[in-house]
């Protein structure tokens, strides 16, 4: 037989075999939408009816095998009510059951990445033959959902529920070699092998060589556990899982659950248990804010590889400043393929840097994420240099100096003179003026300003601001550079703080008017890491430092005196006064004590509470949970819509993805303007109100009351 149409071919072999190939017209990768699942329907159908077939191969055209669901096109299914969902999920069952059943042998050659849906497609095979260069795994609780095509299923009862469990509820991906070890594929071959070396497999099979219909059987059958075994295995799978996940991500421990109430069933059962669980999960809250996010997340991704298509290829960068900022940066560009002199005034600062640098390869080889080769070639492509003298053949240099204004001005027209013409300069500056900056260069176009993220290995944003003189080609070329660095590049215009500081402090200034209230930081803490945040905005402080903080927030009230400049004394001024710095003296808002096994620990400190309470204007206080979180949160929503209506960033989701990305914004909510479209733009206009008295900080911009009078949302939908 065979047939061709927009996202399947089957081609005849000879001999009763025929191969099944994925290739999706007009698109680089195969997804599966809609298209591809009516055609694979037909095809699985036309080929269970096929008296002559002896066996299927199934291959890709493309060069992954298929990267997952088309999510964009999936997402308006998940609007659908339970019982249309799950009948939904029920369709796609069908199709895999029947191709499982089909009375021959299958083989999947895994040319390239296979993840999701497309990994599902793939366990519905008799057989799994894998490239060494492709990447296997069901990520889908990364996006607030599990597994809903059979991967609850039938990776238990190939693999064992504690691999299962392990697979599901992390969503990494997976090396062919583990994968193999694991039991997910049956071999692991070179690329230009994989499949000749799946239709041999499927010549043996065929031939009566392999007992394919145990393979098969053992899919159906119930998982072979015992009552012991499955206890330890699913109790002690959630107990771990829900430590990690908390219960703001629901869907690991529903993946849990599913595999538990299924593992006595045979597949059929067990599949109708995933369908309607799947269905219950895939319309949480949850689910909607982290498919948003993923998409935010591609769409920003988009808007970069358009902003960097005036850019200058960087061949080779350079740092000034080899702290641990600078040190990083060198790090991250020359393991990403972009060598990079690193330039200090001191030996033992160089030294420094190489140390930080080393530091993170070191890491990476003990997580096995790179080779020791790999580590070797990195170190070599970071130059240590005490001089400018070979900045000529520099493309883009990134300032990585004191937050000091005039010492960052002098060095970047000492290395101004240094460059070439058509080089690009940076400053990685977070609350000076880039415009400010470029006053004191003789070439401001080609000047603007990259702000990574402590720590930059792991921080995935990178803020490109352009000044009042950048030029497009400057900015565009920056934004390349953090593309080729694996960063999130967002474009945003000058302004005090740029977008991620700028909205961040009015947060802060939202903290220290609740503890001038009398609440207590560590209820404040409490309450906001509850609501999703990485840690409250006292262990942030004492994590950035008490008079960095200090020096950031005089900046902003002299930028904005009307909402962000403190009345009367601040608890981080008094704290900075008494040399409370956080972390790196041993006293902020906590106490801290060093530990040589990790990063240093807290503990409630007596003497700070008696310094905080000297700036409170009354007894202590103690509001609701949602009462903290709306003055807590209602500053930073006003500013970011601020910060839109007056273009400093161009679209909400640039906004949402910035705040996520650079400041741990809880992804399970979906970005601030996700957040605010969810709670009601209207409502949260009127909450503003009702904290006038609190003063410009709780007053919301002319385009957010008017947005809320006409009941739109943020993301317009």
């Amino acid at each position: 037989m065979r047939c061709q149409g927009q996202a399947i071919e089957v081609l005849d072999l000879g001999e009763g075999l025929v191969e099944l190939r994925f290739d999706l017209k007009g698109a680089s990768v195969n997804k599966v939408n809609s298209l591809m699942l009516a055609e694979y329907r037909a095809a699985v159908a036309a080929l269970a009816s096929d008296p002559a077939l002896r066996g299927v191969l199934v291959t890709s055209a493309k060069e992954v095998f298929i990267v997952g669901a088309d999510i964009t096109e999936f997402l308006s299914h998940f609007e659908r009510s339970e019982a249309e969902l799950t009948a939904w999920v029920g369709q796609t069952h069908a199709s895999l059951n029947t191709f499982e059943d089909l009375p021959v042998p299958t083989v999947v050659a895994i040319n390239g990445v296979a993840l999701g849906g497309g990994f599902e497609v793939c366990l519905a095979a008799t057989y799994r033959i894998a490239s060494t260069e492709a990447r296997v795994g069901l990520p889908e609780t990364k996006l607030g959902i599990f597994p809903g095509w059979g991967g609850t299923v039938r990776l238990p009862r190939l693999c064992g529920a504690d691999t299962a469990i392990e697979w599901i509820a992390s969503g990494e991906q997976w090396k062919p070699q583990d994968a193999l070890k694991a039991g997910a594929v049956d071999a692991a071959v070179e690329p230009a092998e994989v499949r000749e070396a799946a239709l041999s497999m499927l010549c043996d099979a065929a031939a009566g060589k392999l007992d394919w219909k145990s393979r098969v059987q053992l899919k159906k059958d119930p998982l072979a556990l015992d009552d012991v075994e499955a206890g330890m295995a699913f109790l002690g799978g959630k107990a771990v899982v829900a430590s990690k996940a908390g219960p703001n991500y629901p869907a690991p421990i529903a993946a849990i659950e599913v595999m538990e109430k299924g593992r006595r069933l045979g597949r059929d059962a067990a599949l109708s248990i995933e369908a309607a669980a799947f269905a219950k999960i895939a319309r949480t809250p949850t689910a909607r804010a982290l498919v948003s996010l993923f998409l935010g997340d591609q769409a920003v991704k988009k808007m970069a590889g358009k902003a960097a298509k005036a850019s200058r290829q960087v061949k080779r960068g350079a740092v000034l400043g080899a702290g641990i900022m600078g040190g990083g940066i060198s790090y991250q560009s020359a393991s990403r393929g972009v060598p990079v002199f690193m330039k200090d005034i001191s030996p033992a600062a160089l030294q420094a840097g190489m140390g930080e640098a080393t530091k993170l390869l070191v890491k990476a080889v003990e997580r096995g994420k790179l080779t020791v080769d790999k580590l070797a070639l990195t170190l070599v492509a970071i130059t240590p240099t005490l001089s400018y003298g070979d900045f000529g053949a520099v493309d883009l240099v990134v300032e990585a100096v004191v937050e000091n204004e005039a010492v960052k001005k002098k060095v970047l027209a000492e290395v101004e003179a240094a460059l070439p013409e058509h080089a690009v300069l940076t400053s990685n500056t977070s609350t000076i003026s880039i415009t400010r900056l470029a006053t004191a260069l003789r070439r401001p176009e080609r000047f603007c300003g990259m702000h990574f993220f402590n720590p930059v290995s792991r921080m995935p944003l990178v803020e490109v601001i352009r000044g009042e003189r950048s030029s497009d080609e400057a900015v565009a070329t920056a934004v390349a550079y953090a593309q080729a660095m694996g960063k999130t590049p967002v474009v945003v215009n000058d302004c005090a703080g740029f977008l991620v500081n700028r909205v961040l402090f009015p947060y802060l200034a939202g903290f220290q008017k609740l503890l001038a209230d009398g609440v207590a930081c560590e209820r404040i803490d409490a309450v906001m890491e509850g609501w999703g945040w990485p840690m409250g905005p006292a262990l942030l402080l004492d994590v950035i430092g008490i008079d960095t903080a200090v020096h950031a927030d005089g900046v902003m009230a002299a930028a904005f005196p009307d909402r962000m400049k403190a009345e009367g004394r601040s608890a981080i001024g008094a704290l900075l006064e008494a040399r409370h710095l956080g972390q790196k003296s041993g006293a902020g808002f906590y106490a801290w004590t060093p530990d040589r096994k990790g990063p240093p620990k807290k503990a409630s400190d007596p003497v700070a509470r008696e310094i905080v309470r000297g700036i409170a204007r009354g007894a202590a206080a103690d509001p609701p949970d949602d009462e903290i979180v709306l003055r807590m949160m209602l500053p930073m929503l006003l500013e970011s819509a601020r910060c839109l209506a007056e273009r400093v960033v161009a679209t909400p989701v640039e906004v949402d993805i910035a705040l996520v990305q650079g400041l741990g914004f809880p992804p399970f909510r979906g970005g601030i303007f996700r957040w605010a479209d969810a709670s009601g733009v209207a409502n949260l206009v009127r909450a503003a109100e009702r904290h006038r008295a609190l003063g410009a900080l709780y007053a919301p911009p002319q385009q957010m009351i008017d947005l809320a009078a006409a009941g739109g949302t943020f993301h317009g939908e």
